[in-house]
């Protein structure tokens, strides 16, 4: 996956990787409440 590295101009050193969560979640699981980021906030165009 080198070509990521190019794509984004990232260095070398950093590594892309997928992980995937699969299953069920447990009965008394609790999620924390979060709000979404503006997009603004997270992604830059060129």
């Amino acid at each position: 996956m080198n070509f990521l590295n190019e794509i984004l101009e990232r260095p070398s050193n950093e590594r892309p990787y997928l992980l995937l969560v699969v299953g069920y979640p447990a009965e008394d699981a609790q999620i924390p409440v979060m709000s979404k980021k503006p997009l603004d906030e997270i992604v830059t165009f060129r």
